[in-house]
């Protein structure tokens, strides 16, 4: 009858049309027309843009119920000491500082931290005007294209499975240590292959922990975060206060054993020890002022954490010499060697604590992270649903935690670590382009000739960050190709702020000094990028071909549907909906709005 509303639905669904609703999915014939029809689809999803106002208002409607807006800045800042401190900074120091870096370790670290505050202030401005879930995804589909955008959705999942299978492995690492034995004591060995032989039960249990926690409450999920991270920084302050009583700078020679090589390879992997703030801009959906909070939060927060780490590598550096460093539990080994065994276990509890948080955080920021993705179609709808009691993303926490538990039972540390620090860089140097295209080009009001000058200017930019770190990789030693590539850089940059006029000003808060900073942004990320080594590109090749798969068999056609008049929702409603036209495409003139 017209006025009664139709009883909602239950939140727990497991139907067909919950995971793949859109058209080109409902029959066999439905989904063999879609497939031949890829070429023409693939052209438009890759011409077609999201807005700020669809994924402020259509996409977020997607999931029935809204988040709960609880958070403000000291939320933030506190969940971004959670989110970054924890297996980084107490395995990865050791173990590059063992193996790439030595004492220079903390300059690897000062190369990793300027890099990361370049990108944090790139989220930051696009947190404050699309405070939404989806983090860089969401600001992808608006600058860049679908296309784009599921490149760096599937490098985000990745990243968030990887990253919390990494810590979780570095938590049975510590907790061996805690309890007296080898750090490989409590993992199972098998007869796999290296790297994947010994099992881990115990980091599958931490994190359906930490997931049980993060489903019930956002503001009770800060509520312990705050009490764990305020016990952390007090572990961190009597390491750092503890090893440099303890220190000798005779450990410090040779200072660069390794070389410049050492010094930003270890940066390259070290940088996943920064890698946690991105999820914090997944949090501007539930924060009450994002405008105010958001930029306290990320630059606040990542400014401490930076000289934190700084200091904390300098001083494992100066207690034990770097070839007898343990790659596996660094500082609680190095409290032994110089007397205070006891100081082992406050170090070992300390790191638990901290990897506690990061994978709590971690477990916030990627659930909301898939939920966006799901809101666009890439992947199942039903994985954007918001529970109506909690506020949280139940769905979407499940699936990342039991993908990220899997990879955890099997995977060394060593090959976890450098798959998401590639990842991460490669998503944090696309948030930098995507940044310029936002200053600098706006459709219906940029011309022709300024969307070519803008084209050619980033053609140089990268082109010249390529060749440094393309002649890096190939003559450690020369410096003749960087009188080229470096000029060039400049050039590009220089081109690109005297030639074109931003078009878009950011209304309440933006990055400083554009076009630089983020065209430094890009020139680093792909220097880090370069000194991974071929082992990471492969590994990391191999990823993205299996994602494109995905994309041109499911995501593809989803999102296409979803753009040309599937709506989205039950599929009760949808025959009573209007077309819904998402987006725009670059090739149309658009009026601009507000």
């Amino acid at each position: 009858m017209e006025g009664e509303q139709a009883p909602e639905r239950s939140y727990w669904r497991r139907s067909k049309d919950d995971f793949f609703p859109e058209p080109s999915f409902q029959s066999w014939s439905a989904y063999a027309a879609a497939l031949s029809d890829t070429p023409r689809r693939l052209h438009d999803r890759l011409l077609g843009r999201s807005t700020d106002a669809i994924e402020l208002g259509d996409l977020r409607s997607r999931s029935q119920h809204e988040m709960k807006r609880c958070l403000t800045w000291w939320d933030l800042t506190w969940f971004g000491f959670g989110s970054v401190i924890g297996a980084g900074i107490f395995v990865i120091s050791g173990q590059e500082a063992h193996e790439h870096a030595g004492p220079a370790i903390v300059l690897s670290f000062v190369v990793s931290g300027v890099s990361a505050m370049l990108s944090v202030f790139c989220y930051t401005e696009f947190a404050v005007e699309i405070p939404v879930a989806g983090g860089s995804f969401a600001y992808l589909r608006v600058e860049l294209g679908d296309l784009a955008a599921f490149i760096a959705a599937a490098n985000l999942i990745f990243e968030s499975l990887v990253g919390s299978a990494a810590v979780s492995r570095a938590w049975t690492s510590y907790l061996a240590t805690l309890i007296n034995r080898p750090p490989n004591s409590l993992r199972i060995k098998t007869n796999f292959a290296d790297n994947f032989n010994l099992l881990d039960p115990i980091a599958v249990a931490v994190l359906v922990a930490t997931t049980a926690l993060a489903i019930l409450s956002t503001k009770k999920t800060s509520y312990f975060n705050w009490i764990a991270s305020a016990f952390h920084v007090i572990v961190i302050l009597f390491v750092i206060v503890a090893g440099f009583i303890n220190a000798n700078t005779k450990n410090l020679s040779p200072f660069f054993p390794y070389g410049a090589d050492g010094v930003f390879r270890a940066a390259a992997v070290v940088y996943f020890a920064y890698g946690g703030f991105d999820n914090l801009a997944t949090m501007a959906e539930e924060t009450h002022n994002p405008a105010k909070d958001i930029p306290v939060g990320l630059v606040g927060s990542m400014t401490i954490i930076t000289g934190i780490y700084c200091l904390m590598s300098l001083s494992l550096a100066m207690m034990q010499k770097y070839t007898e460093i343990d790659p596996n539990a660094a500082y609680s080994a190095a409290f032994k060697s110089v007397g205070m065994k006891w100081a082992q276990y406050v170090v070992a509890f300390g790191a638990l604590k901290g990897m506690t948080t990061v994978l709590l955080v971690g477990t916030v920021g990627n659930a909301r992270y898939a939920t966006h993705i799901a809101r666009s179609h890439i992947i199942p709808p039903v994985f954007a649903l918001v529970h109506p009691k909690t506020g949280t993303p139940l769905y979407a926490t499940l699936l990342i935690t039991s993908a990220s538990a899997c990879i955890a039972f099997f995977s060394s540390l060593s090959i976890l670590s450098s798959l998401v620090s590639i990842s991460t860089l490669f998503i944090f140097m696309m948030m930098a382009t995507a940044l310029l295209v936002r200053r600098y080009y706006a459709g219906g009001v940029s011309t022709p000739a300024e969307l070519t000058k803008l084209v050619v200017c980033m053609a140089v930019i990268y082109a010249a960050s390529v060749g440094t770190a393309a002649y890096w990789g190939l003559n450690r030693e020369g410096w003749v190709g960087y009188c080229f590539t470096v000029p060039l850089w400049f050039a590009g940059t220089a081109a690109l702020q005297i030639l074109l006029p931003q078009r878009r000003k950011p209304r309440t808060w933006g990055v400083p000094l554009v076009p630089w900073l983020p065209s430094l942004s890009i020139a680093t990320n792909l220097f880090l990028m370069a000194s991974l080594g071929s082992a990471a590109f492969i590994r990391f090749g191999i990823c993205t071909a299996i994602m494109m798969v995905y994309y041109v068999f499911v995501g593809l056609h989803a999102t296409y549907d979803v753009a040309h008049g599937y709506a989205g929702g039950d599929k009760e409603e949808e025959d009573s909906r209007p077309p819904v036209e998402e987006g725009r495409r670059i090739d149309k003139v658009e009026e601009e709005g507000e």
